[in-house]
């Protein structure tokens, strides 16, 4: 039996509906700057793989045309541990705000991501003031595995990605046996593991560029804008103001 669609909606605030369609959904204005895409990792190590791993593909996006930018979480605080003016907290904010796309690559530790690549992210909340310093951003997910291939860890960052409001792209890699995949100077030997890397990295740029002028059109939402209205009418029944009459 074919669904009825009543042409009425009782519990839906049509002064904050919004139907989306092609017009809406072009970019604002036009973007002169290369992608920013930052890019962290989850270890402290010498010969840190997941770092390695970072730099790989933040040469790749530098040939592709963006700007890479590469966190080191050396001298990073535990969350909670110190205000949020420390250096280093700040320089990530900065770097969390500036981009438009991030890469997030972690060893995978008792089957999941260590804990410094998590304070990282612990570090960047949902909302600084009216700023929200990852939502609407790209996202692209790695991982290094000392041992035969697994995706714990890029399944546990894929979640941590939908939390922070991010759009994840559907690519992903994980490097198994890192130790074996990289070269004394630290490069990343040609095998399937590089030719996937490239692939991430390839997609990363397309949904970033795709979603450029776009975000904030994306990220908007229903229930925020009703609440939003909701909040400036309570404020203006506190303040006596008489609402404006409907022609």
């Amino acid at each position: 039996m074919p669904l009825l669609l009543d042409a009425s909606f009782p519990a839906l605030d049509e002064s904050q509906f919004d139907v989306p369609d092609l017009e809406k959904l072009a970019p604002v204005g036009a973007i002169a700057h290369r992608p920013r895409i930052l890019l962290l990792y989850g270890s402290l190590r010498e010969r840190s793989y997941s770092r390695l791993l970072v730099e790989e593909a933040a040469r790749l996006l530098t040939r592709m045309g963006a700007e890479a930018r590469i966190f080191d979480p050396t001298g990073l605080p535990q969350p909670d541990g110190c205000p949020p003016d420390h250096p280093k907290v700040q320089e990530l904010r900065t770097l969390s705000t500036w981009s438009e796309g991030q890469v997030w690559c972690s060893p995978e530790r008792h089957g999941t991501i260590t804990s410094i690549f998590k304070s990282q992210i612990d570090w960047i909340p949902l909302e600084i003031g009216a700023v929200r310093p990852t939502q609407g951003k790209t996202l692209a997910v790695m991982q290094v595995s000392g041992g035969s291939q697994s995706f714990n860890a890029v399944n546990a960052l894929r979640v941590l990605g939908r939390w922070m409001r991010m759009v994840t792209i559907p690519n992903q890699s994980s490097v198994a046996k890192a130790y074996q995949e990289f070269d004394d100077a630290g490069r990343m030997k040609p095998s399937p593991y590089y030719d996937r890397v490239v692939d991430v990295m390839e997609e990363l740029m397309k949904f970033t560029l795709l979603l450029r002028g776009r975000t904030d059109y994306l990220t908007d939402r229903y229930s925020e804008r009703r609440e939003a209205r909701k909040k400036a009418q309570a404020m203006i029944e506190a303040a006596g103001i008489a609402p404006p009459e409907r022609s």
